[in-house]
């Protein structure tokens, strides 16, 4: 461990984040609000905390380790979880407390989309925006975008983006160096963002709203500058293309660069967890367009489709944007789309939940212990893309199944024991641990209701969802400490 080191990246990444506090100043001045001074007084607080980190230790410059890069990772989301807060609760507009405020930064960074605010139309503009970007950073990871700058300052950043980037297989790279696959992967993040944003404005937002959903959608995040988000435009086109950037943010972005250097759509099809991906969104599709017009919820198959397509994607991939209210919708179709949530996007995407490569390693293990029961000589491999996978893997992905369910457990207890119901306690830690942000019951629509210590609960969710767990729970062990 290399306490100086890990402090002197502290303080640089902290000063970084203090400048994304500028420009909802711009945006503020743009519409003559008066609290673009609070998030000046945010900016000049945390670039002068970590100033006041980095100083003492500027001159360790030594190469990251592994162990350093989880420390740091862990204590970055924290810190600027907390850092994000500021702006917010100094602001009298929202009026917030300081665990409402932290809720809020928390639900951002991570791309959660839970919220404690409601009369969003009514908010200063340069407030909305800030929630929207601080999705919208989050949503690749600053992380990973400092690892592209850490060059440039001196620090190299290969642990950090082991540490950072989410899934079971950190090592694969697209680009020699690692810098150049941050900066790939951020290129083609930011590419994304800007189309959509074009496709919201010809398709009749204004460029304040195309750009904050821009930003909301493909980080896969759901904050909305509408208390009736998507749903306050009543557009079928904004939501058809809404669903295409969510179901595009949730495959993972080196396969988008994989397919852009081919220039060949082939590549999405030989992987096998795109495979995977898109059956169980098509899947989604059919069954929830046919059980609601049947069901008779809409008139229409049509109409019937515009729902289930949007809706469902929407929650599949952990994204939380709502265009109807899912939970008076009929039979087991409430409580399946939060749980299609627990599985997510493709691993090194934008979404939330176990990720679908993990699924799909599951899954093959499986049908190979079943084939080993018919076959019990023969040796089997689980293989994916034709590669076999290492039992080091096949152990991470079983040891982080077992850790995401025994976490669920005691934090849908907590849940409970801050005195929500069964079913609002589920669907809080299912919205939270996934960073999916809608819940069921008491939550289906904020967490205005949800007493403090269950917003605390709910925050510490949010933060190992988004670190996958493992990356926080690693920092706790004995072995880590050790020399």
């Amino acid at each position: 461990m290399q306490p100086k080191v890990i402090q002197r990246i502290l303080g640089l990444l902290l000063m970084v984040f203090s400048f994304t506090m500028l420009p909802p100043v711009i945006v503020g001045l743009i519409y003559n609000e008066g609290v673009v001074i609070h998030f000046l007084q945010g900016f000049a607080l945390v670039f002068f905390i970590g100033l006041l980190i980095w100083l003492p230790s500027r001159n360790h410059r030594n190469e990251l380790k592994l162990r350093d890069g989880f420390v740091v990772v862990v204590m970055f989301w924290v810190t600027l979880s907390f850092s994000g807060t500021v702006p917010l609760y100094l602001s009298p507009e929202p009026a917030m407390s300081l665990t409402d405020a932290v809720f809020e930064s928390v639900s951002g960074l991570t791309t959660t989309g839970a919220t404690v605010l409601t009369g969003l139309d009514d908010l200063p503009k340069s407030i909305l925006f800030y929630r929207q970007q601080l999705q919208w950073l989050g949503g690749m990871g600053i992380v990973v975008l400092a690892v592209a700058l850490l060059p440039l300052l001196g620090v190299g950043g290969m642990q950090l983006y082991k540490a950072e980037i989410s899934g079971p297989i950190k090592d694969n790279r697209f680009t020699a160096r690692i810098s150049e696959t941050a900066k790939a992967l951020w290129y083609i993040y930011l590419g994304l963002t800007i189309i959509a944003a074009l496709s919201y404005k010809v398709l009749g937002m204004d460029w304040f709203d195309a750009i904050g959903h821009a930003f909301s959608t493909v980080a896969i995040g759901g904050f909305s500058t509408h208390d009736d988000g998507f749903g306050y435009y009543d557009s079928p086109a904004l939501e058809g293309a809404a669903t295409l950037f969510m179901a595009i943010a949730g495959v993972s972005f080196a396969l988008h660069f994989l397919a852009l250097r081919s220039a060949s759509l082939r590549t999405y099809l030989k992987n096998s967890e795109f495979r995977l991906y898109a059956g169980i969104l098509i899947t989604l599709l059919i069954l929830y367009t046919l059980s609601l017009w049947l069901s008779g919820t809409y008139d229409s198959l049509a109409e019937a489709w515009r729902y289930a397509s949007f809706n469902a994607v929407s929650y599949a991939t952990t994204t939380g944007f709502a265009t109807a209210d899912i939970t008076a919708w009929p039979f087991f179709l409430p409580v399946l789309l939060v749980m299609a949530a627990f599985v997510g996007g493709c691993a090194g995407s934008t979404a939330g939940g176990i990720k679908v490569l993990r699924l799909l390693l599951l899954i093959r293990q499986g049908l190979r212990e079943l084939q080993q029961l018919v076959h019990p000589r023969a040796q089997m491999v689980v293989r994916i893309g034709g590669k076999p996978m290492p039992d080091s893997v096949m152990s991470a992905v079983w040891g982080f199944f077992s850790a995401y369910v025994g976490v669920f457990i005691i934090l849908f207890l907590l849940m409970m024991a801050s005195g929500l119901d069964e079913v609002s306690a589920f669907g809080a830690v299912g919205a939270t641990l996934t960073n999916l942000g809608p819940g069921l019951g008491e939550v289906a629509n904020n967490f205005t209701t949800v007493s403090d210590f269950g917003k605390w609960v709910a925050i510490v969710a949010m933060l190992l969802g988004r670190l996958e767990i493992f990356t926080v729970l690693v920092l706790f062990t004995p072995m880590f400490w050790r020399r």
